[in-house]
C-alpha cells in the first residue's frame, strides 16, 4: 500500500508518532489550541458560506440517519500516522454525499467525527479539549460540498467529470488544510507531510466501493449497511498496526535505555571519561544542527558520542589511569577499547549495532593512520569522522 504501511517506520516517523500517542492522551498546548481554533474557526466560515450560496433542501431521513451511523462506526476504525490518524470514512462519506444537501454534509461530518469521540471521553482517555479537533478533521467535506453547492448539481444526478472534481477538492482542501494546522502546532516539516499523502491513494480506491453503494441508497438505505463487514477487516488491521508501532515504540526506548544507562556506567567507572563523553556529545550534535543531518544520523551520532569510549570498561584501571606515558604494551591494549566497544553494543542489539560501528572507528584518521582497521578516506563513515574530530578538539 505504501512505504509507511508495509515497512518499519523511519526515525523520523518513529518520534512523530511516539510524539502523537502522547499528545492524545494530555491536553492540548496553547500553540496547539490556538492552531486547532484557527482551522476550525476557518471550517465554521466555509461551512456558512455553502449555506449561504445554497440553503438546504428537504431530503429523505432515513438515508441519511443510515450513511450518518455508518459514518460515525467508520471514524472508529482508525490507522495510525505520524500526525495522528486517518480513516476510512470515505466508504460512508461518498453514500451520505450522495443524500444530504450540500450545505448539510459539512454540519453531518462534524457531528459523526464529534460522536465517535464521546467513548474515549467518557472513559477518560482523552481530555474534552481534544474535541476542538473535530473541526478541523472535517474540512474534508468542505470540498465536495462547495463543488456541489457552485455547480448545483445533485451528486446522484453528476457526471464522473463532476465527481472527480469533488474528490480532487476533497483531497486538495484537507491536505491543505492538515498541513497548515500541522505546521502551526507541530512545526511539521512540509516533506513529513508530503509522505503521507498515500492516505488519498487509499481513499480514492475506497471511493469506488461507496459509490456503488451511494447509487442505490436512496431507494435501499440498508444496503449502506453492506459496508461495515468491510469496515470490521480495516479495525483487525488498524489494530494490528497500533499494536505493531506500540512495539517499535518499546523496543526502541528500550535500546536508548541501554544507551544512557551504560553512558552511566562509563561515568562511575572512571568520572574523567565519563565527562570527557558528555562534553563529545554536545560538540557533535551543534555540528549535525549546522549540518542538518537527518533523524538516524542526529541519534546515531549522539549515542557514538556518548559511548566511544565504553570500551574502556574492560580496560584495567592502572593502564586508564596511568599518569605518565603509557609503554608500547599500554598502548596496545588501550587501543583495543574500540574493538571491546563495539563488542558491547553489538550485544545489545537493534540500533546500538550502528553505534558500536562508530564507537570501532571513531580513531581512525583521514590518512589512514588510525586504529583498528587503517581505514582512510571515504572508507570511514560520515558520524564516524565527526567523532573523531569532536574527541580530539575536546581533548
Amino acid at each position: 500500500m505504501s512505504s509507511d504501511m508495509s515497512l518499519p517506520p523511519t526515525l523520523e516517523e518513529q518520534e512523530l508518532h511516539a510524539d502523537t500517542f502522547r499528545r492524545s492522551g494530555s491536553r492540548m498546548t496553547p500553540r496547539e489550541l490556538a492552531a486547532e481554533a484557527l482551522v476550525a474557526s476557518g471550517f465554521v466560515l466555509a461551512a456558512f458560506g455553502i449555506w449561504l450560496l445554497r440553503p438546504p433542501h428537504a431530503f429523505a431521513i432515513a438515508p441519511a440517519a443510515v450513511c450518518l451511523l455508518v459514518l460515525v462506526l467508520a471514524t472508529r476504525v482508525r490507522f495510525d500516522t505520524p500526525f495522528g490518524y486517518t480513516v476510512p470514512t470515505q466508504l460512508a462519506f461518498v453514500p451520505l454525499v450522495f443524500v444530504l444537501p450540500a450545505a448539510l454534509v459539512p454540519i453531518a461530518v462534524v457531528l459523526a467525527l464529534a460522536i465517535a469521540r464521546l467513548p474515549e471521553l467518557a472513559r477518560g482517555r482523552a481530555p474534552a479539549s481534544r474535541l476542538v479537533h473535530v473541526a478541523g478533521n472535517s474540512w474534508f467535506a468542505i470540498g465536495p460540498a462547495a463543488v456541489f453547492a457552485i455547480s448545483n448539481i445533485e451528486p446522484r444526478h453528476a457526471g464522473a467529470t463532476l465527481l472527480l472534481a469533488a474528490l480532487g477538492a476533497q483531497f486538495l482542501v484537507d491536505f491543505g488544510v492538515s498541513s497548515l494546522g500541522c505546521r502551526l502546532a507541530r512545526q511539521a516539516s512540509f516533506s513529513a507531510q508530503v509522505r503521507e499523502t498515500w492516505v488519498y491513494a487509499i481513499d480514492a480506491a475506497l471511493s469506488g466501493i461507496a459509490l456503488v453503494v451511494a447509487e442505490s441508497v436512496h431507494a435501499a438505505p440498508a444496503k449502506a449497511l453492506t459496508l461495515l463487514p468491510l469496515l470490521g477487516v480495516l479495525a483487525m488491521f488498524g489494530r494490528e498496526r497500533h499494536d505493531r508501532l506500540q512495539s517499535v515504540l518499546e523496543l526502541n526506548n528500550a535500546y536508548r535505555g541501554t544507551a544512557l544507562v551504560l553512558g552511566d556506567v562509563v561515568e562511575a567507572d572512571d568520572d574523567y571519561t565519563g565527562q570527557h563523553c558528555k562534553g563529545v556529545v554536545g560538540l557533535a550534535l551543534a555540528v549535525a544542527e549546522q549540518l542538518d543531518l537527518d533523524a538516524e544520523q542526529r541519534r546515531n551520532l549522539e549515542f557514538g558520542a556518548l559511548l566511544h569510549d565504553v570500551g574502556k570498561i574492560a580496560i584495567p584501571k592502572e593502564i586508564v589511569n596511568k599518569p605518565g606515558k603509557l609503554n608500547p604494551e599500554e598502548w596496545t591494549i588501550i587501543k583495543t577499547h574500540t574493538v571491546e566497544g563495539q563488542r558491547m553494543l553489538e550485544q545489545v542489539g537493534g540500533f546500538m549495532r550502528e553505534v558500536g560501528l562508530i564507537v570501532r572507528t571513531h580513531h581512525e584518521r583521514w590518512d589512514g593512520g588510525g586504529y583498528p582497521d587503517g581505514l582512510a578516506g571515504e572508507a570511514i563513515a560520515l558520524e564516524e569522522r565527526f567523532i573523531f574530530c569532536c574527541d580530539t578538539w575536546h581533548e
